[in-house]
């Protein structure tokens, strides 16, 4: 049986002979980066009241930036990804990208106006729309090339799964579940440092309601299942090389550092460093890709 670098480098070989728009798939990028961008501007606009007991150091909107120059930007951003999304959906003959610009630009304003105050599900959508981005990319690649089952028959014959299916499919969505994930964990983790400020805008997060105990529990739970669902996945793949598991080991690290970390995390600061170490988590992952690619070319 064949590890996981011999599939990649089947799908990598693949890729690089099937011309791939690299022009479109910047303008991707760059219109992801703006509705992220846009999101920032739009949920510190809504939350300039609870930014001055939280974070009154990094405080911009009302400091250093008036309201409606944020307002603005906020709305330039957005039309800019929204054509963005137009040009991809035309040249793509595709409506799927304006579709998902559109959702997250809107989800993004109903999200900083109402539901980031709500019981759990405006942390559960973030996360949903974190976990897009991948998705996005991969149905990128999936749009401009689809992959025949007769190249799976002859290249990827011993996949354990299905040997029909696309796999760079599969590991965006992978990736997807694993940003989901993490970053439904952070969303609380930044709850319980915000709880001050979040009770003077009346929010009912899961701190506020449950209290720190069983958040901590819940964050918990949900960085276990981060760590069992990576390692569940590549238990997938019959005779992995061990050094293709490094960032995912590395990701793991970091998740196990938040674990032991959390159970006494108190102060705002030390719940900064949980944060902080999330990030790290998600970021080892989500190169894993880039990580491989460079193990096909100099391993």
């Amino acid at each position: 049986m064949y590890g996981l670098g011999w599939y990649l480098e089947g799908i990598s070989t693949y890729i690089e002979g099937s011309g791939l728009l690299s022009m479109e798939f910047a303008l991707l990028v760059l219109s992801t980066i703006m509705i992220a961008a846009a999101g920032n501007i739009i949920n510190d606009y809504f939350d300039v009241k609870a930014d001055r007991i939280n974070k009154p150091n990094r405080l911009i909107i009302g400091k250093f930036v008036k309201r409606r120059v944020a307002i603005v930007t906020h709305w330039v951003i957005n039309f800019f990804a929204f054509v963005i999304a137009l040009y991809l959906s035309w040249k793509l003959d595709t409506f799927w990208y304006l579709f998902i610009h559109l959702f997250s630009i809107n989800l993004l304003w109903y999200y900083s106006m109402h539901l980031k105050r709500k019981f759990l599900i405006g942390n559960i959508l973030i996360a949903l729309l974190t976990a897009l981005v991948p998705i996005l990319v991969g149905f990128y690649y999936h749009n401009i090339q689809s992959i025949s089952a007769s190249h799976f028959e002859q290249n990827l014959a011993p996949f354990p799964l299905d040997t029909n299916l696309n796999f760079i499919l599969l590991l965006s969505f992978c990736l997807a579940g694993f940003a989901f994930v993490l970053n439904l964990a952070r969303e609380i983790v930044k709850d319980m440092e915000d709880v001050e400020g979040d009770k003077k805008i009346h929010a009912k997060t899961l701190p506020i309601v449950l209290g720190y105990s069983k958040s901590k529990i819940i964050t918990a739970l949900i960085l276990c299942t981060a760590i069992i669902g990576a390692f569940v996945t590549f238990s997938f793949f019959t005779n992995i090389e061990i050094n293709v598991l490094f960032p995912i080991g590395i990701s793991a690290v970091f998740v196990l550092i938040c674990l032991i970390l959390l159970p006494k995390a108190k102060t705002q600061r030390q719940l900064k460093i949980i944060n902080g170490f999330i990030k790290l988590s998600m970021i080892a992952g989500l190169i894993s890709p880039v990580y491989w690619k460079l193990l096909l070319i100099y391993g």
